[in-house]
């Protein structure tokens, strides 16, 4: 009996769905207007559906990008705690108008249970003072979403187009998981409904609709072409990620 009790337990840890990991760089919001110049950032590394916070070490590089220009956010983070972990928070005033990728590249996060490391690439985008130029320009990272749909301005019920691209060449017929940031503590139907999946097409797009009002994650997978030690244990795989942040708004009166 203990034996068929093992193998269940067993066969359930398998054949259970996965909860993804994200990197997540949230804004209070993705417009900045006259009215509202600034923004408080706040970066993670979580499990954002059920609230389950990650200890995120200060980043390797966090940045804004906006008309080619690069503005070095790093020296601005300051220690918070995010979802009962440690994780970073900074405030930004947008002096000029622009379309801001925010960019967080963490330092290598080792995962025991999954026997790699985890890089993942986080990027947020915030549009200041009616810019409408940048959105969709490619930040050349290792591993990124590049939106085909403008990221801000979108309603519950719009479809969001972006297209995987690693070293700048499309990545085909990849796994994109996508999750709600769920602040307000919403129950799930199952388990796969925590974790949501799509496959790239042959030039690395994906199209989703977001349901619900609120932050949105979509992180593309892939294997680094490079390995990673660990001490005692040996080289290891990395898990690259591309991760992108967007916000659907309700309809108001």
């Amino acid at each position: 009996m203990r034996t068929i009790i093992l193998t269940f337990i067993a066969f359930m840890l398998v054949a259970s769905p996965a909860f993804a990991h994200f990197g997540m760089v949230i804004p209070d919001n993705n417009v900045a207007t006259q009215e509202s110049r600034s923004t408080n950032l706040a970066l993670s590394f979580s499990h954002p559906f059920d609230g389950i916070g990650m200890p995120l070490e200060k980043p390797k590089q966090f940045y804004a990008l906006v008309n080619d220009e690069k503005i070095d956010l790093l020296p601005e983070l300051t220690e918070t705690t995010i979802m009962d972990a440690p994780a970073w928070k900074t405030n930004y005033r947008f002096k000029r108008p622009g379309v801001y990728q925010f960019i967080m590249e963490p330092k290598p996060y080792w995962e025991p249970e999954e026997d790699c490391f985890i890089v993942h690439y986080t990027k947020a985008y915030v549009a200041a003072f009616g810019s409408e130029d940048g959105w969709d320009t490619p930040a050349r990272l290792p591993m990124e979403i590049v939106p085909l749909s403008r990221p801000y301005g979108l309603y519950v019920g719009s479809s969001f187009t972006g297209q995987v691209l690693k070293d700048g060449k499309p990545v085909p017929s990849t796994i994109v998981e996508y999750e709600f940031y769920n602040k307000d503590g919403y129950k799930r139907p199952t388990e796969y409904h925590v974790t949501m999946v799509v496959k790239t097409d042959k030039n690395g797009v994906f199209t989703v609709t977001c349901p619900k009002a609120g932050w949105w994650g979509f992180a593309a997978l892939t294997t680094a072409d490079y390995t990673m030690v660990v001490p005692d244990a040996g080289e290891k795989p990395v898990e690259l990620g591309a991760v992108t942040w967007i916000k659907v708004d309700d309809f108001k009166k």
